[in-house]
This record gives C-alpha cells, sequence and structure tokens, in this order.
C-alpha cells in the first residue's frame, strides 16, 4: 500500500502520482493507494498525511510497516515525517530536505502548477515546517533515495548527505521532476514491495 505525497504546487494529477496510480489500478490495487490535495500549511498537511496513513492500515488490516510513503521534493519532506512517526517505509523524490529554509523564500501568492488555482504560502508556515523537521532519519534501510544530478531547484549532494545509509538510486541529469520517472518507477515499486502486473 502506497500513501503519494506531492510537492510545493503540485498535486495529485502530477505526472509521477498519475503513473503511479495506474500501476496500482492496473494490478488491482487501487484499494492500496492514497494520493490527497495537500493544504499549504505544512501542519495541515502532515495531520492530513497520517490520517490517510492511518486508514489505509486499516483498511487494508496490514501493519504500518506494510506502507510506504512516497514523496516528492516538498512531498518528501513530509515522508521522512510520516515514516518516522510511523515506522514504515519511504520512497523520496528530489525530496527538500531542509524545506524550512528552501520555502522561506516562497512566501506569498502562488498558482498551482495543474489547475492555477490560487495558493497563499504564509510566514507561519516556515515556522510550522521548522518544527516538524527530522533531525536525521532512523532506521537507513526504510528509505529510498532517488535524487537527480540535474536538479535544478534543490542539491542532491545534500539529499544524499541526509539521507547517510539509506538505499540511494542517483540519477544523472534528468531534474527536480524527474520527467524520466518512467525507468526510476520499477526501482519504487519493486521496494514498495508492490507485484508486477498479471499477464
Amino acid at each position: 500500500m502506497m500513501l503519494y505525497l506531492h510537492g510545493f504546487r503540485s498535486s495529485p494529477t502530477s505526472m509521477k502520482a498519475q503513473m503511479l496510480a495506474r500501476a496500482y489500478e492496473s494490478r488491482g490495487l487501487a484499494h492500496q493507494w492514497r494520493c490527497p490535495q495537500l493544504p499549504a500549511s505544512p501542519k495541515a498537511a502532515l495531520a492530513l498525511a497520517l490520517e490517510l496513513a492511518d486508514d489505509l492500515v486499516k483498511s487494508t488490516h496490514e501493519p504500518a510497516q506494510a506502507l510506504t510513503v512516497t514523496g516528492s521534493s516538498l512531498g518528501g519532506f513530509y515522508a521522512i515525517a510520516v515514516a518516522e512517526a510511523l515506522g514504515c517505509r519511504a520512497v523520496l523524490l528530489n525530496p527538500a530536505v531542509a524545506a524550512a529554509r528552501d520555502l522561506a523564500t516562497q512566501v506569498g501568492e502562488h498558482r498551482l502548477y495543474h489547475s492555477d488555482e490560487p495558493m497563499t504560502f504564509k510566514p507561519e508556515y516556515v515556522d510550522e515546517l521548522k518544527a516538524m523537521a527530522v533531525p536525521a532519519i532512523t532506521q537507513p534501510d526504510r528509505y529510498l533515495l532517488i535524487a537527480a544530478t540535474g536538479d535544478e531547484v534543490l542539491d542532491w549532494r545534500e539529499m544524499v548527505n541526509f539521507m547517510t545509509g539509506a538505499h540511494h538510486l542517483i540519477v544523472p541529469g534528468s531534474d527536480h521532476g524527474l520527467s524520466d520517472f518512467e525507468t526510476q518507477m520499477p526501482r519504487v515499486l519493486a521496494f514498495a514491495g508492490v507485484p508486477t502486473p498479471n499477464r
């Protein structure tokens, strides 16, 4: 089962979210998939993520350790917090490991990428990010980091340093959105324990 957390100004209609959703659907596992639209408030976003994670665990009658939280960019920051709280696996796609620092410059009015809906990122949201920051991951073996050396937004080396001991897949080139995600998706699904589709 998988909970997908999108990045800043993104949505469940993002390319990576849609590709993973289709992978679960094609295997008859749509009931094991959750991908919410996250609120702008990090505190509210994390609360929603934890609520949906709990719902998945209860509805599938599986232990929390069977859950994989996959997060892209800011969603990766949230995924770390969820994984540390629940003891589950996490896949991090170009995660914002220093989210409070990186998003301090983004306070103000924005538009969502996929719908053009307005979004306000308030100054207090930076404090919310600071409050939920995980100083260091525990049980690194539960984590898979996918980092692109061509990320134009975040420094992949900072991700690698923060995720010491985790499983790493370093993608030469590419970009922040992992536009070549199709090539990395099999590794994500395998790490999450998703079976190959029936032929």
